[in-house]
């Protein structure tokens, strides 16, 4: 058996909160720690982000389960998208956001004692799990990158139950859409 100590980089709480679940409830095989990132330099406006944080916090204290969250550095992220701003909605500024975010939590994970990251950031409809798996497995180095197929129904019933704050959008300033 392996000793998997797992960082679930996640974006939101009504995205992670299925997969926290399943991760406290040890239905993942060979996960024998793990703990919630948090870190979204791409969302925008700052209020937005605050917003997200706080849910995400709200979450995983009331499930019990770790969670660390990086800092905000919204200028350092678009240096990063930099040229990709007009890019559409899962394009190639996509790509660049999400390995940029898999850069920083691989780094925090090797600082941190964790072997291994998941992510809950191709979860949204306003996503593609694909191309977050190539971005992860893009930038990773000397962590492992676990595609881990989520239970959509244990998070969909779980996000019934809730009152989470949700959003339209996946947070990027550059996705906003009007409603």
């Amino acid at each position: 058996m392996n000793n998997i100590r797992l960082v679930l980089l996640s974006c939101c709480a009504p995205c992670s909160c299925g997969a926290i679940q399943q991760l406290a409830d040890k239905q993942i095989p060979d996960v024998s720690d793990f703990i919630v990132l948090f870190f979204n330099p791409n969302i925008f406006p700052e209020s937005e982000y605050t917003k997200r944080m706080q849910e995400q916090i709200k979450y995983c204290e009331a499930v019990g389960v770790k969670y660390a969250i990086l800092e905000y550095d919204h200028d350092a992220w678009r240096d990063a998208v930099r040229g990709f701003e007009t890019a559409p909605e899962r394009g190639a500024r996509c790509s660049l956001c999400f390995e940029y975010r898999f850069r920083r939590a691989a780094q925090w994970a090797r600082e941190n004692g964790y072997n291994a990251i998941a992510s809950v950031l191709g979860v949204s409809r306003h996503k593609n799990q694909t191309q977050v798996d190539n971005a992860a497995t893009s930038t990773c180095d000397n962590v492992q990158y676990m595609p881990i197929k989520w239970d959509d129904n244990l998070r969909t019933q779980i996000n019934r139950s809730t009152d989470f704050y949700r959003q339209n959008y996946c947070g990027c300033e550059f996705s906003i859409r009007k409603v």
